[in-house]
């Protein structure tokens, strides 16, 4: 590459390509399918701006993680050529594995696989296919190599995917409260006995940081008609497998077909079928079979995707407390009324589940504050705010799905 190829971000500004081993990774079609995958799954039912995809994400990831090394340099610190290079691949390497939708069907597709481990399997694949040159970055990338902070910058409680994903789906998103002050953050950052942490005088921003991961996991990863789209997509892709497996389901794809009848373990992702066929799926692939199955005999399967299509979402109760067995197995009878199913069946659209958030863990990987005597102290220790019961502990909150006809017929008779 004999010049460096710049990209105009929206959020980022120009984010330059500077590294011939990076562009010969955004070039290849593994990354490219990144294109066709959406961020923020269907949390475009809700926020119709964050439409956003993977492939934005990743650049923005690597152009952040760029950003860090420099202040790293800066500070006096030893990051080679090589070592840097290696790092920015691992950001846009990092997210790979997402499947169609990114988390609403991260294990409805490929089974109990992680889209991490997913990540892994492909890394391995472009690492034969480049002869070896991404050696380094798996190394970083699976904390094997022997400078740790840069593990941590790609995967930490303060890693550059955070920082990136939190400003990004802010902006697409249109919700303020995930704005955080990135650049500061960055700038903050130091490396103790090889270990990645921030400057005392960066507590606030970082706080902030924390606060707004709290506030968009509630507001809009978490926000209940998302949950309650994607757990309709989920249950379409449940339905859908119990019918390939029987032998009474087809998809027009053949990619997609492979995936509705195999139950596949992390290691299963080496397979070369596996992968391959794991590659050719994106989100369009999806909104093609579910409105292809619209029109399926099964009619849980068309009336789950006839309700996705048009939009009609399940009505969701989101409360502290688990739902009473009863009132679930109540209405799982009313829905059978209501769509003349079996009760078996109604269980596709009415059903309880549980939703979980901890902002900040002080276990394992802990933020820690470089103080000017030079000793390191937790944020967690450190902060007023993150004291607070909110930051303390994991905030579980249980959900109930069910069609909205019924919530309406209950309110008629009330």
């Amino acid at each position: 590459m004999k010049k460096q190829k710049i990209v105009n971000d929206p959020v980022h500004g120009f984010i330059s390509i500077r590294s011939p081993l990076a562009y010969e990774v955004i070039e290849h079609p593994y990354f490219q399918r990144l294109r066709s995958v959406k961020q923020l799954g269907l949390t475009h039912l809700v926020y119709p701006g964050a439409c956003h995809t993977r492939f934005q994400h990743a650049l923005g990831a690597m152009h952040l993680m760029g950003q860090a090394v420099e202040s790293l340099r800066y500070k006096g610190h030893d990051v080679s050529r090589d070592e840097a290079e290696a790092a920015e691949c691992a950001m846009l390497l990092h997210d790979i594995g997402h499947g169609p939708f990114s988390h609403a069907l991260e294990f409805s597709i490929v089974g109990k696989v992680a889209h991490e481990d997913i990540s892994a399997a492909m890394m391995r694949e472009l690492n034969r296919e480049m002869g070896g040159r991404l050696a380094l970055t798996l190394a970083i990338f699976d904390n094997r190599y022997p400078k740790n902070f840069l593990h941590q910058l790609v995967s930490s409680q303060l890693d550059v995917d955070r920082l990136d994903y939190l400003c990004r789906d802010s902006y697409f998103s249109g919700v303020a409260e995930g704005a955080i002050g990135m650049e500061r953050i960055i700038k903050m950052l130091e490396v103790v006995n090889d270990e990645l942490v921030v400057e005392a005088k960066g507590i606030h921003s970082i706080e902030k940081f924390l606060i707004a991961r709290s506030l968009m996991y509630w507001q809009v990863y978490l926000h209940k008609t998302v949950i309650a789209a994607e757990q309709l997509l989920v249950n379409i892709f449940a339905r859908a497998k119990a019918l390939a497996r029987r032998g009474t389901l087809t998809a027009a794809d053949e990619a997609l077909q492979f995936f509705l009848t195999q139950d596949l373990s992390a290691d299963g992702m080496d397979d070369s079928r596996a992968l391959r066929s794991f590659v050719r799926l994106a989100d369009s692939d999806i909104d093609c079979a579910v409105k292809q199955w619209r029109n399926h005999p099964d009619r849980t399967l068309s009336a789950l995707c006839r309700m996705l299509t048009e939009r009609r979402l399940p009505k969701v109760e989101i409360r502290r407390e688990p739902f009473e067995r009863d009132r679930i197995e109540e209405l799982q009878r009313q829905t059978a009324r209501l769509l003349g199913l079996s009760v078996d069946e109604a269980a596709y659209f009415t059903q309880a589940n549980v939703l979980s958030n901890r902002a900040y863990s002080p276990a394992g990987d802990p933020i820690k504050l470089l103080q000017s005597n030079g000793e390191l102290r937790d944020i967690y220790e450190a902060s007023d705010i993150l004291n607070a019961t909110a930051f303390r502990q994991e905030t579980t909150k249980h959900f109930l799905c069910y069609p909205k006809e019924i919530r309406r017929k209950e309110q008629a008779g009330a």
